[in-house]
């Protein structure tokens, strides 16, 4: 099976990335070298596992869905955001004092939250001078944005960040170095929703926004595209950072379902990015959400789109290491944490990782046949893992 290798580092200027037609595949010599469009490595199974799962929320009747956590300075408490509904729909707010195993009732929020119509994104900022705060963000147009100064105990009012929005506001949110209070934060539209006019092309552009700020998360600019193109449809980035700090990767839903994920990268802290390529199978899905485990490998959770998978539509997790991604290499093993039921309606994760080094690994997805989705965490370790994939390669 055909490994994709890399090409020397190019970075492109962002207004450069407007791309039609752009290939999907990377250049090698001179052939043409596609990733595979499955995987060889192992796949340790944990979705039999109910011991290690924790019901977040449910509610009879109820299609709850895309949650976000966020982890604080302390160690053990995670605040959990997600709509009642399909990515649209009254934000939920729950808190854990305890790194996940026990969750609060719903919490009172604003009553401007009920009118959230995208995905809620809940996200941990810190200003120049040291003040920290909580930022949620609910997408569409105008994208919006409430702040916590209290770590989540009070929240402002949803409110516009700017007269544009987009899908999935915000996909990641990268802390940039060198710069305190700054951040880059990342997302996609489709035409739709950027301005109040929708301006939907034929065939339909898919394009990646970056905004900045640099006031800690209160404020932020007006969008720059960072590529756009017809062919493949590349969205919902999640940015890691390498393990040196000098370099970010960001992973890409492939939308078109043509192609494998895809992979852009900055050595400028956001700047400029290569031109994407594909990632071999064994990290193509949704959502990817990246931590590193206490030893330096990578886990990065997703719902599984692979294109010839035996967990295609499940809630799954890659392991590998920073290098294999910047390599093009498959990894380690894939991790099936849950199997859903219906389709491929689950998994935009969430992924804390304690000072135990326990993961905490939190999603939606059809868990029970012919119910509506609920919101559900799974416990691990690196060991948990390593002892479930004995023919896994380092």
């Amino acid at each position: 099976m055909p490994v994709l290798r890399t090409r020397p580092f190019r970075a492109v200027p962002a207004a450069l990335l407007l791309v039609v037609g752009l290939p999907t595949a990377t250049m090698v010599g001179q052939e043409l070298a596609r990733p595979p469009r499955g995987y060889s490595i192992p796949l340790v199974d944990l979705a039999g596992e109910t011991d290690r799962q924790v019901v977040v929320d449910r509610e009879e009747g109820q299609y709850l869905g895309h949650p976000t956590t966020v982890l604080l300075e302390d160690g053990k408490t995670i605040l959990c955001v997600y709509p009642k509904g399909h990515g649209q729909g009254a934000i939920v707010l729950k808190r854990s004092v305890d790194g996940g195993r026990t969750w609060s009732e719903r919490l009172r929020v604003p009553a401007s939250w009920a009118t959230s119509r995208e995905v809620p994104t809940i996200h941990r900022v810190e200003d120049a001078a040291g003040k920290r705060r909580l930022i949620v963000w609910s997408g569409l147009h105008p994208a919006r944005l409430a702040t916590s100064d209290d770590d989540g105990l009070t929240w402002s009012d949803l409110a516009p960040a700017g007269d544009w929005g987009g899908i999935v506001v915000m996909a990641s949110v990268e802390k940039l170095r060198g710069a305190p209070g700054h951040y880059l934060a990342v997302f996609h539209d489709d035409g739709r929703f950027f301005v109040a006019t929708p301006q939907v092309t034929k065939p339909v552009t898919f394009t990646l926004f970056a905004t900045r700020s640099t006031d800690g998360g209160l404020t932020w600019s007006r969008p720059e595209v960072l590529h756009a193109a017809q062919d493949v449809h590349l969205c919902e980035p999640g940015i890691v950072r390498s393990p040196d700090g000098t370099e970010l990767a960001m992973l890409l839903r492939e939308n078109a379902r043509r192609a494998n994920s895809h992979v852009m990268f900055s050595r400028d802290e956001g700047r400029t990015w290569t031109v994407p390529r594909e990632l071999p199978g064994a990290l193509t899905g949704d959502r990817h959400v990246g931590k590193y485990l206490p030893d330096g490998r990578l886990l990065v959770s997703f719902r599984d789109t692979t294109l010839d998978s035996p967990t295609r539509g499940d809630w799954v997790a890659w392991v590998g290491r920073y290098d294999d991604i910047a390599s093009g290499r498959e990894g380690q093993y894939r991790v099936r944490l849950m199997d859903n039921t219906k389709g491929a309606d689950c998994a935009y994760p969430a992924l804390e990782l304690l000072p135990d080094g326990t993961v905490v690994a939190t999603t939606y997805g059809h868990w029970t046949r012919d119910a509506p989705p609920w919101i559900v965490s799974v416990r691990f370790t690196a060991a948990d893992l390593d002892r479930r994939a004995p023919a896994a390669r380092d």
